[in-house]
């Protein structure tokens, strides 16, 4: 492939994004459905312009391994210590219960059970990027919702992980041998993490804090070669670049390094949304659309419900339970990653990838209209609403 295809591609993406986005915020629209629907259109299945999806499908995967390293910077452990408790009641209760209903319904459609269980798997997740992109930074650092929220997403974060870590070990599912090394790897790469950044990282942020654009690089480089390590040992970039955030969040700069990098990562992240829309195909809808929009309907009502009443339950206030509820009201960008990863393992077929594929495009959509016209966001479409 030229370099002058991923040259034009890129430009390509980024007019027509900056054209679609004019758009979106006049007719008020969320700017990340735009980007959807972008590569729907650019896409090897619409306009065939940006033909090479795998080679983005690659690039905007750096995005996802920006993204979790910023979650683990924002981390600062010893204030959730509180929270995560009763936070992780509410998950793993809203989503068992999603998971179970979303296999059934998948099973009723004529799906095998793997396939089922996969599907109602990428359930049990909200999306980090809508979660996080539409909460005011006031509410991120101050408020309790962001708290809450946040603890949440991260125990979602974590269990999407495991899981990740559970289907790209299929190959190997009898191999001991294998399951050993993720078991070992983990913690080891934890602490090594926390060492190197307390014995060099560190130091050498201290000496040279100066150099705005040193501290970028140092940040950049530890995040991917801490991913990078994270892959051969088995585990996978995501994982890395998690613990890489994590191994930072306490550092007195871990501030100042989560605001200079979102640019970079706002950058990779409109390229994973083109990508998302760009790798859906069209020819599927006859297939897919009535089980995906069954479990779109049921995320969008159920899972609000389930987050709002289980948060009343652990003694949060109703206002909060249901703001949180409907913030965490779609599916994941793990849930897509699930997806991929499954079926690049053999474990679910082309029409059951659509269907999360699709219940993931529709519950952002709809979710995101929910929250920017009923909540207060940076891209609120009121003033009253509007914070940053």
């Amino acid at each position: 492939m030229g370099s002058e295809s991923i040259v034009f591609s890129i430009f390509l993406i980024f007019s027509g994004a900056a054209v679609i986005s004019s758009f979106a915020l006049f007719t008020r629209q969320p700017l990340i459905i735009g980007y959807i629907v972008l590569g729907g259109l650019f896409g090897p299945y619409g306009l065939d312009l940006v033909s090479d999806s795998k080679t983005l499908e690659q690039i905007s995967h750096i995005g996802i391994v920006f993204l979790l390293f910023l979650l683990g910077l924002d981390l600062q452990p010893r204030n959730f210590g509180k929270l995560i408790g009763r936070s992780a009641l509410v998950t793993v209760t809203s989503g068992v219960i999603l998971c179970l209903l979303g296999t059934f319904i998948c099973h009723l459609f004529g799906f095998s059970w793997m396939e089922s269980g996969v599907v109602g798997v990428s359930l049990m997740f909200s999306s980090t990027i809508i979660g996080i992109k539409l909460l005011p930074t006031t509410m991120l650092h101050h408020k309790h919702t962001g708290e809450v929220l946040i603890a949440i997403l991260l125990i979602q974060d974590i269990l999407a992980i495991i899981i990740l870590i559970l289907l790209s070990g299929t190959g190997h599912i009898g191999d001991v041998g294998a399951w050993l090394g993720v078991g070992i790897a983990l913690p080891g790469l934890l602490l090594g993490a926390r060492y190197f950044v307390r014995w060099i990282i560190l130091p050498l942020l201290m000496k040279f804090d100066r150099f705005h654009e040193y501290i970028f690089l140092l940040a950049i480089g530890w995040c991917l070669g801490v991913a990078e390590l994270a892959e051969a040992l088995g585990l996978s970039l995501e994982i890395g670049a998690f613990i890489a955030g994590i191994s930072l969040a306490n550092s007195p700069i871990a501030q100042y390094i989560a605001t200079n990098l979102k640019p970079l990562r706002d950058f990779f992240l409109i390229l994973f949304f083109f990508s998302i829309g760009a790798g859906f195909n069209l020819g599927l809808v006859g297939e897919i659309w009535l089980p995906s929009l069954l479990i779109t309907a049921l995320v969008l009502v159920l899972k609000p419900v389930f987050h709002a009443k289980l948060l009343q339950a652990v003694g949060e206030s109703k206002h909060l339970s249901w703001e949180a509820g409907f913030r965490l009201g779609q599916t994941s960008e793990f849930s897509l990653l699930i997806a991929f990863i499954a079926s690049a393992q053999g474990l679910i077929g082309v029409v059951a990838a659509h269907v999360i594929q699709a219940t993931a495009i529709l519950t952002f959509l709809m979710s995101t209209y929910i929250v920017v016209f009923r909540f207060p966001t940076p891209i609120a479409i009121s003033d009253r609403l509007r914070r940053d």
